[in-house]
């Protein structure tokens, strides 16, 4: 089918697509699916055209190879960021965080020490003007002498 367009022109032979214009002879072959390439005895790949008759297939498999290049590249550098992240955020707390974790304990423990100073003084006016309670009972009436 695809030699009834050689000695037309490259775009009627290209609107099959499995047919290869070649410029040296203004042919039109099947292309051979068997390779992938089309072998230098039919076309050298400078003057074959498939898909597009304004690209060779040499530019053709240079620009996919790029662009394939380019995608294999950029997957494999958000992947490397991704596991350096994941890696990262395992890692735990880092020093700073941990300095802080222990000045906030720190604190914790000095406010309680001073929650209990207070309630140490406020114990003793109350024992000393009487207003201590009995821990035995706690619910006594107050009663004036």
């Amino acid at each position: 089918a695809c030699a009834e367009f050689s000695q037309r022109s490259c775009e009627e032979c290209l609107r099959n697509v499995s047919c290869l214009w070649c410029y040296t002879n203004n042919t039109c072959i099947d292309y051979p699916v068997r390779s992938i390439l089309p072998s230098s005895s039919l076309c050298s790949l400078s003057n074959a055209r498939w898909g597009v008759c304004w690209m060779n297939f040499e530019a053709l498999i240079i620009a996919i190879a790029v662009v394939a290049g380019l995608i294999l590249l950029s997957v494999t550098v958000c992947c490397c960021y991704c596991c350096y992240c994941r890696k990262r955020s395992r890692s735990g707390p880092d020093e700073e965080e941990e300095r802080l974790a222990r000045k906030k304990e720190e604190r914790r423990l000095q406010s309680l020490q001073r929650k209990h100073e207070r309630k140490m003084k406020h114990d003793e006016i109350r024992k000393k003007y009487g207003l201590l309670q009995d821990s035995d009972n706690p619910y006594s009436r107050f009663e004036n002498e």
